[in-house]
Parts: C-alpha cells; sequence; structure tokens
C-alpha cells in the first residue's frame, strides 16, 4: 500500500512521467494502470461468469430440490453429497462433486430467508426447554432445563428438571415468576404437547386441561409459534446456548438437583449485572421495566402437582405414573390421594398427607419406607428378617449387637423386645435411637426400658407459682397441713 501511494503522488502530483516509474519499479504497463486508476488496490474482479459446462443443464434441477427440502424438517434434507449422488445416479451428471457443492452455496446464499428485526415491549416472556448433560450424585446423566427469558430486559430464569413433563413445566413457571416479581402479560411458547393438544391454525391450538390450569391461575396472555419457525422466540433459543456455553461447561458435578439448581439460580441472578450491546443500563435496572408492566402475582402460588385418587392394596402401596409407593401399613385398603410433583410424590388421606417419597422416574419400581411397616413386626415378627421393605433399612451396628443380646437371653420374646426398641426410629432418629442403644448396653442388662430411658434423659418438670388472680372462687379452699402421724398408725397396725 505504501508503493501504491508513492506512484500515485509521484504521477499525478509531482508530474513523473509514467515510462520512468516502469523503469524504476520493472512494473507491467497494466499495473500501473491499475494504480493511477484507484485509490486503494481493487482486489480480485472476474471478469466474467464461471463457465459450468458439465453441470450447466442440472442448475435447475438442484434448485428444484432445494425448493423442495423446505417443506421437510431439517434433519431430513438432502445434503450436498446427496444432491450430487442424485444428479450422478439419476440425471446421468458427469462432473465432479466440489464443483455441485459450490453452486449448492451460492443458490442457498442468495435464497435465503430475510427476518424483520422486531420490537419487545416491557412484560412480554418467551418459554423453551433445552437440554444438557450434568453428573448428579456421581451419575453422568441428561437433564432438562426450563427457560423463561423476557425479550425487552434479557433477564432470564432457568431451572433443571429430570424430565419435560407438566409437572415441571408448572414448576417452572411458578419458581420463575416468583424470581421476576411478578406474572408477565404474554408469554410465547413452542408447539409441545404439554400445552397443546392439537395445532388448528398458524397460531390457534387446543390447549391441554394443565395449561389451561395454569393460564387460568395466572392469568397471562399466550402466544403459540408457527409450526417450525422457532425464530419467533429466538430470544430464549439464543439464551439456551448462552446458558449451556456459559453456565454448564464443563459438565457440572452436583450433588442433586436442589444443588445444581441453586448454582442455576445464582447465575441468574449475577447475569443480572450485565449491560448488553445497545441497551441503555443493566439488565436489573430494564427488569424493573418489565416488572412496572407485570400482572401482579396471585395471593397463593400454583400448587404443581399431578392429582391422583386411588386407594392403597394389601401391600400397603398405592400405583403413581407406573411407580408404587409404601403408605403407612394403617392407611392400607384406604381412599387415598396422590399428588405427584416434579421431586416428589405426596401421599394424602383427606388434607393429611401421611407419606413422602422423593419422585421416582423409572417404570414398573417399588418405592418403600421401612418405617411404614414396622407396626406390622407386633402381629408379624416372623417378617423381620424377611420383609422385603426393611432390607433397605441402614442400620448401625449396635442394632444387631442389641437383637443377639436380647435373643440370646429370652429367645423369642428377646425378638419382641428388640422389635419394641427396633420401633423407637417411627418416631425417633436413627443416630438418636443408636446412642441410647450404645448407653443401654453397657448397662450389662439392655431391655427395650433402659433404651426408652436414656432416650429421654433430659425430660424435667419445671415448677412454677399458681397464681390466684382471677379465680375468687378457689381463694376459700382451705388445704390442711400434712399428719404425719397417720403413719405412725399404720406402723403399729402391720405390726
Amino acid at each position: 500500500m505504501q508503493q501504491w501511494a508513492d506512484v500515485r503522488r509521484r504521477v499525478l502530483q509531482e508530474g513523473v512521467s509514467k515510462r520512468q516509474i516502469l523503469r524504476e519499479t520493472g512494473m507491467h504497463w497494466k499495473t500501473l494502470r491499475k494504480i493511477l486508476s484507484h485509490s486503494q488496490p481493487p482486489g480480485y474482479q472476474r471478469q466474467q461468469t464461471p463457465q459450468r459446462p458439465k453441470l450447466g443443464p442440472y442448475v435447475d434441477r438442484i434448485r428444484e430440490i432445494i425448493e423442495q427440502d423446505k417443506q421437510i424438517p431439517k434433519k431430513q434434507r438432502h445434503t450436498a453429497k446427496r444432491i450430487f449422488e442424485r444428479l450422478r445416479d439419476e440425471e446421468g451428471y458427469t462432473g465432479g462433486y466440489t464443483v455441485v457443492k459450490e453452486v449448492i452455496n451460492e443458490i442457498t446464499r442468495t435464497s435465503g430467508e430475510v427476518f424483520m428485526p422486531l420490537i419487545h415491549r416491557p412484560g412480554d416472556a418467551q418459554v423453551d426447554y433445552f437440554f444438557a448433560l450434568a453428573k448428579l450424585g456421581g451419575t453422568l446423566q441428561k437433564v432438562a432445563i426450563f427457560l423463561m427469558a423476557l425479550p425487552y430486559s434479557d433477564a432470564f430464569f432457568m431451572m433443571c428438571v429430570p424430565r419435560e413433563c407438566t409437572e415441571s413445566f408448572w414448576e417452572g413457571h411458578v419458581q420463575a415468576f416468583a424470581f421476576f416479581g411478578g406474572v408477565p402479560i404474554r408469554i410465547s411458547y413452542d408447539n409441545s404437547k404439554i400445552a397443546a393438544l392439537k395445532i388448528m391454525g398458524a397460531h390457534l391450538r387446543k390447549l391441554t386441561p394443565g395449561f389451561l390450569q395454569l393460564a387460568s391461575h395466572y392469568l397471562f396472555d399466550y402466544h403459540f409459534c408457527t409450526v417450525r419457525r422457532p425464530n419467533e422466540k429466538g430470544l430464549v433459543e439464543g439464551t439456551g446456548g448462552y446458558a449451556r456455553r456459559n453456565f454448564l461447561v464443563p459438565v457440572p458435578e452436583m450433588a442433586d438437583y436442589d444443588a445444581l439448581n441453586a448454582h442455576l439460580l445464582d447465575c441468574c441472578r449475577n447475569d443480572l449485572g450485565r449491560q448488553l450491546r445497545g441497551q441503555t443500563g443493566r439488565k436489573a435496572d430494564l427488569l424493573k421495566e418489565d416488572q412496572a408492566a407485570f400482572i401482579a402475582l396471585p395471593a397463593a402460588p400454583l400448587d404443581a402437582c399431578r392429582k391422583q385418587a386411588g386407594r392403597s392394596n394389601t401391600l400397603s402401596l398405592v400405583r403413581f405414573d407406573d411407580n408404587d409407593y409404601s403408605v403407612p401399613v394403617c392407611w392400607a385398603h384406604h381412599e387415598i390421594t396422590v399428588k405427584g410433583y416434579w421431586d416428589r410424590v405426596e401421599i394424602c388421606r383427606g388434607a393429611d398427607p401421611v407419606a413422602s417419597h422423593p419422585r421416582n422416574w423409572g417404570k414398573g419400581q417399588v418405592v418403600y419406607e421401612p418405617r411404614h411397616y414396622l407396626p406390622l413386626l407386633d402381629r408379624k415378627p416372623g417378617a423381620l428378617d424377611h420383609g422385603r421393605p426393611l432390607q433397605g433399612l441402614l442400620l448401625p451396628d449396635c442394632f444387631a449387637l442389641l437383637r443377639r443380646r436380647l435373643e440370646g437371653d429370652n429367645g423369642h420374646k428377646g425378638t419382641k423386645d428388640y422389635i419394641t426398641v427396633l420401633r423407637l426410629i417411627e418416631k425417633h432418629s436413627i443416630g438418636r435411637v443408636a446412642a441410647a442403644i450404645d448407653r443401654a448396653l453397657v448397662t450389662g442388662a439392655p431391655s427395650p426400658d433402659v433404651v426408652a430411658m436414656y432416650l429421654y434423659p433430659d425430660l424435667r418438670t419445671e415448677l412454677g407459682t399458681f397464681v390466684l388472680d382471677g379465680r375468687p372462687h378457689l381463694r376459700a379452699v382451705v388445704i390442711a397441713p400434712p399428719r404425719t402421724d397417720i403413719y405412725r398408725d399404720l406402723l403399729e397396725v402391720a405390726s
């Protein structure tokens, strides 16, 4: 570029002859003419369209295939290699693959869709799920992440769940509304079967009862994107990619879902401090304008669970979502209600909860709580060693030692005494009962009463003063002083 500028200045400004410049530099006269015609190097300029004698007759066919592909899902469209193979096998094309690929790139570049930049008003939101890998409890697994983003402020909320389902969909909304401090006036969705039963038009949907229940509780308006047009909710699509790259790389290693969700929540809060290009303030500042347009939160959040009525069977089990969950044996053969949340299953008798289990997302599994079956041992002590629910009861070694001591001294009665001690874990933690057993074993004569005595070592009755104020009827009561001579009379009678 320095030589270019020097040559132009010497010839056009100082009057040096072109012949002199050619002698000094040795450049071609065409190069000199180009320098004098352009203030900077113009770059390579093709003089005519390249000729493709072998491919030319097939260009229209390539355009036809590409146009037909627009009606086909992306994952099933033609690749350049597949178009080349069809031209070779079906049309008789004898040229190479590279030139076919170049023509395809030219066609797709010039025929790509053009989008209108949109304005986003405060109070709107977009919802989607994206998927990622996480190591939870030492196990690498694929998890679903609920994501709600606000296009105006670019604030977002995300929550990790085991599966994309109605319960996690509800819980994601409940937690997102609490995080944002209000309910967006309009939310855009894709066409997930969680929300839409049937597509009846460009934006008209037959909605699921679960989605209608959510919208009725929070009173927001909703919008469903055109089929295969994710650009209509492009912010949440892009935010999902940003979150995966920045918050989930490297693959997070957490104890459980609660720990991972705490991490994601911190990420959402910290991200509010960012200021994006073209914005007038930080996300936290713009979020206040979103909040001013929000619908107020209802008095109580939606109970984000799927309810199912049922009856517990002879094994004191109730079925929910193809899995069986135990209830206390006193509730066997009773009508109950199962409430399935994304993370747990609660079992109720009327309005009163009787059991709670972590949600099992497998199929055909049985989830036992050993404590539910302990009362049954009073009538069926033989089930102590063979009861399936009790196999999952992990007890300290002192329990086995206590059992050997009791059964060695009293045989069958010792087994019943051990069951009496074992049932103490229905009301007390295993650790507290184990500590009481350790102290009872030291005495050399352990028994249920001794264990119970050490289980309640600190119970004391506090003495108080009985006040007669406000009780005039008691002031007339006279309590005679105690007579100790009556004990002398009793001794005389006994002798």
